[in-house]
C-alpha cells in the first residue's frame, strides 16, 4: 500500500497513547486466545479415539453413572486390548472442604496400567496387602505432613460406611509421577482398595466409575472403542470410550459450563477494549483535523482520507491481536503437561480463524466513527480551527 507510511506515522503519533493501548489489545487476545482454545478443546473432546494408546470407558448416560465390575473380563477379551483396570470415584474430604483432591479406590492392576507413576515396589505389595491401605501422590503428603504409618481420617461426603461417615485409611505408600511438568497435579490424588471400599460402603456394590484400556497399536484405537461400547449396546449401562483428556474434561464439565463462562469473560474484555480503542482512535483523529484538512487541500479524497483512517484502526488492533495470540501460542505448549488434559497443547484453527475475525471486526467498529468525522471534514473550517 503507497500509503503505509503515512498510516504507520499517524498511528504512533502519540507513541506512549499507542503503546499503551496495544498493550490493552495484546492482553485481551492473549486471554482470548488461552479461553478461546479451552472452550474449543472442551467443546470437540472425545469426538475422535484415533491415535489413542490408552482409553477411558465410562456410562454413556453420564460419568456419575456407575458401570458393573463384570465387564472388566468382556472387555479384556476384545481383540487389541492389552491390559484393563478400573476405579471408583470416592469424593471424600480431609479436615475440611477445602482440602479438595481426587480420591478414589483403584483396582490391584491399577499402577500397572498406569505406568507414569512410580511406587517402591515393597510399598506397593503393603497396598496389595494392607486392607484399609492408601497411597497418595508426594505433593500431596508434602501438603499434609503425611509420612508412611499415619492414619488418613477421610470423611465421606456420598458413601458412608456402616452408618457413619468415618473412612480412617492407613498410609502405606507414596508415588512420584514420571512426568515432572504434571506432577504438582498428578501428586495430588489419594488411592484406596476398591475391594475394601466395594465391601465396607453402605449403598453400592460391585460397581466402578470407569475402566482404563490400554492398547496393543495405538492406530487401532477407534476399532478396538467401538467394539467396547458394542458390548453394551441397548443396555442400562451403556458405554462411552473416549480419551483420557476427554475424561478430564468431561468431569470438569459437572461442575462449570465452561463455554459460557469463557463467553461471559471475553464479551466483558472485548466490550472494554472497543470503549478503550475506540476512545483512542476518536481522540487522534480530533488531535489531526489540522492535518487532515491539509491532506484534503493537497488532493486527498474523502474516500482515501476515510480508508487511511480506517486501516490506522484495524491496524492498531492487528498488532495488539497478533501479539497477543501469538503470546497464546507460545504459553499453552508450556501450560498444557501441567492441567491434566484440560487445556490443548496448541492454539487450534477454529481460535485463529475466529481471532482473525474479531481483529477486523473490532479495528472496523472504533474506527467507523472517527474516519466518517475525517471524510465529512471541511476544509475552511478545519483550517480556522471551526
Amino acid at each position: 500500500m503507497k500509503y503505509f507510511s503515512l498510516i504507520w506515522a499517524q498511528l504512533f503519533r502519540s507513541r506512549t497513547r499507542t503503546l499503551f493501548t496495544l498493550l490493552s489489545v495484546v492482553t485481551a487476545f492473549l486471554l482470548f486466545g488461552m479461553l478461546d482454545s479451552v472452550r474449543v478443546a472442551f467443546n470437540s473432546g472425545g469426538n475422535s479415539v484415533a491415535g489413542a494408546n490408552r482409553l477411558i470407558v465410562t456410562s454413556r448416560l453420564s460419568i456419575t453413572q456407575s458401570l458393573p465390575i463384570r465387564l472388566d473380563p468382556q472387555i479384556r477379551q476384545v481383540q487389541g486390548v492389552r491390559d484393563v483396570t478400573s476405579a471408583m470415584w470416592f469424593g471424600g474430604i480431609y479436615q475440611d472442604p477445602k482440602n479438595f483432591f481426587p480420591n478414589f479406590s483403584v483396582a490391584p492392576n491399577y499402577f500397572d496400567v498406569y505406568r507414569e507413576f512410580e511406587v517402591p515396589k515393597d510399598q506397593l505389595e503393603a497396598f496389595h496387602n494392607t486392607r484399609t491401605g492408601a497411597i497418595v501422590g508426594a505433593t500431596l503428603a508434602q501438603q499434609f505432613g503425611w509420612k508412611i504409618g499415619d492414619t488418613i481420617p477421610l470423611q465421606a461426603t456420598i458413601f458412608p460406611r456402616g452408618g457413619s461417615n468415618d473412612w480412617p485409611l492407613q498410609l502405606v505408600g507414596i508415588f512420584h509421577s514420571k512426568n515432572t511438568a504434571a506432577a504438582a497435579n498428578d501428586e495430588r490424588q489419594l488411592m484406596m482398595n476398591w475391594k475394601y471400599f466395594d465391601e465396607s460402603n453402605d449403598y453400592i456394590k460391585n460397581q466402578v466409575s470407569w475402566y482404563t484400556v490400554t492398547l496393543d497399536n495405538a492406530d487401532h484405537a477407534s476399532r478396538v472403542a467401538q467394539a467396547i461400547d458394542a458390548i453394551s449396546a441397548n443396555s442400562d449401562h451403556e458405554t462411552k470410550s473416549q480419551t483420557e483428556s476427554a475424561f478430564q474434561q468431561a468431569f470438569i464439565k459437572q461442575f462449570a459450563d465452561i463455554g459460557m463462562i469463557v463467553t461471559s469473560i471475553m464479551g466483558a474484555v472485548f466490550f472494554t477494549l472497543l470503549l478503550l480503542t475506540g476512545n483512542t482512535m476518536a481522540q487522534a483523529v480530533r488531535e489531526r483535523i489540522p492535518e487532515l484538512a491539509t491532506l484534503k487541500t493537497l488532493g486527498f479524497k474523502d474516500g482515501t482520507v476515510l480508508m487511511l483512517v480506517m486501516v490506522e484502526s484495524v491496524l492498531l488492533v492487528g498488532l495488539g491481536g497478533a501479539i497477543g495470540l501469538g503470546l497464546a501460542a507460545l504459553a499453552l505448549p508450556a501450560m498444557a503437561p501441567k492441567t491434566m488434559g484440560m487445556l490443548p497443547p496448541q492454539v487450534p484453527l477454529q481460535t485463529w480463524l475466529m481471532g482473525l475475525g474479531l481483529i477486523v471486526l473490532i479495528g472496523l467498529i472504533v474506527g467507523v466513527l472517527p474516519a466518517l468525522r475525517a471524510k465529512r471534514l471541511k476544509i475552511v473550517d478545519a483550517l480556522a480551527g471551526r
